[in-house]
Formats: structure tokens, sequence, C-alpha cells
């Protein structure tokens, strides 16, 4: 079995991403209540008991609020790295001294046939980052939650099979929305989010003959909407040459319902 993974919920609200291999299924983040994060994987047929680990990309609520319930629970492993782990503090209660690792930033940590290689991204977080799952020769990408995507991301995320990748937010939108001012800077900011375009842009860099799915994640619900990020993403790729639904197909992401449990 080649890896599998499901988008669990994308978004302002809350994020969490599932993959799995016939050895070892991993949960990143937990950005959603215990009771939600629960029936999310009742959605997908699986059991939280059966999970191996939680990875950890930073403290932002939206991606730790279930964290510590469901990891006392079904008392599992959390991995983090150590500024993230000091952040948290305070945050997700109390975690037994036995269920907690440090997963450092630039580092590759092997879960059995699954290895998970972390690296650092630009958001208003102590060190935040994200995570590319290699298994067998494939490749799958999880990268959102970033300002800009530097050359550096570009080299360790490019050709993969699969990208989830951000498209937060449509700039007009957030420029004339309801936001103040300093909450619209900080998002436009290098360490706030990646926009459509921008998204379009990035993902003309690192699409490779092996990438086959893209699915555009972490919409604003006040700034984006999906239709809108999917034609800008489209634009843009199709201005650089690159033409959606000939070699790779674009999908959506929800922040309630996840995505179909698929192959990379």
């Amino acid at each position: 079995m080649s890896i599998r993974f499901s988008v669990l919920a994308s978004g302002s609200t809350g994020n969490a991403f599932y993959v799995e291999t016939e050895r070892n299924s991993l949960l990143v983040d937990a950005g959603l209540s215990g009771k939600q994060m629960e029936q999310l994987f009742k959605q997908i047929e699986r059991d939280m008991k059966q999970l191996s680990g939680i990875l950890v990309t930073h403290e932002h609520s939206d991606h730790i609020k279930g964290l510590g319930v469901i990891a006392r629970k079904y008392q599992l492993p959390i991995y983090a790295n150590e500024k993230t782990w000091k952040a948290m503090e305070g945050l997700i209660g109390d975690i037994p001294t036995e269920q907690k690792f440090v997963f450092q930033m630039g580092t590759v940590k092997t879960f059995g046939d699954l290895d998970v290689e972390s690296f650092g991204v630009s958001h208003d977080a102590a060190e935040p980052m994200f995570y590319v799952f290699h298994h067998e020769g494939k490749k799958l990408v999880l990268i959102t939650d970033t300002g800009y995507v530097s050359d550096r991301m570009k080299g360790i995320i490019k050709n993969a099979d699969v990208f989830v990748f951000e498209s937060n937010h449509d700039v007009e939108m957030l420029r004339m929305g309801h936001y103040p001012w300093n909450i619209k800077r900080r998002i436009l900011s290098d360490v706030g989010h990646v926009s459509n375009e921008d998204a379009g842009l990035a993902l003309a860099d690192v699409i490779g003959e092996k990438t086959k799915r893209i699915y555009l994640a972490h919409l604003s619900q006040d700034n984006n909407m999906k239709e809108l990020a999917r034609m800008s993403v489209t634009q843009v790729l199709a201005s650089k040459g690159i033409i959606v639904g000939e070699q790779f197909d674009l999908y959506d992401t929800d922040p309630k319902i996840p995505t179909k449990l698929a192959y990379v």
C-alpha cells in the first residue's frame, strides 16, 4: 500500500491532516475540539486509537485546540520542536512526559515505513514548521501558514506527487473586507498567509512531472471562496503554460468536511 491521506479540516476555524501507510498512521495538528476530531475520523472510517502519534506545526489555536484532550484520552505521543513545545505551555494542559517528543526543524524522523521531513516556514509563531512525507518513492507535501514560499522551501517540496498547499485569501477581498487594518497587514505580511495569486506563482515553480494532485488549503472564510481560489490559481498556472486537468488535478478542502481518503 502506498501513502493514503485526508485533509480532515482546513481553514481559519481549525486544521487537521491525516496520513497513513500500511504500518503507521499520523495526525498533523488537532485544531478542532476533541469531539469534532472524533467525528472527522468517523467520516473517513478511521479510529484515533490506531494513531502512531500527532505532529504539530505550530502553536496557534486553529492547529492545537483539541491536541491536549486527544493526546491524553488516547495516550498518543506528540512531536513538536522545542520552541513550539514551550509556546504551547498553558495552552494544551498537562501532557505526561512519556508522551512528549522533540522533532527539530530541518530533520527527518522515521515512523516505521514512513519518513517525515520537517522544514521551516515564515509565520508569526514561535518556530513554525511543516512536513514532507516520503514512502517508497512517493512524496506528499503539507504546507500552509506561511507568508511566502522561499527558494529554500521550494527546493524541499519540489516535484511532489501531492501538494496540500495554502491559498488563504484573495487580496482585494481582504483589502475591502471588515478586518481591522492591523489584522489585514499581518495577513499580507511575510509572516502571514499566502494569497491565491502567490499560491499559483509558487506552485508554478514546484510542480513537477510526478505531480498528480493539488489541494488548496487554509482558505479564509471571510476573504476567499473555493471557486475564486481555484480560478485564480488555475489562471496563474495557465499564464506559466501549466494547465490544470492535463497532468494533475486541483481539489478543494473544507473547514468541516474531510476529503476522501486518497492514495498518493
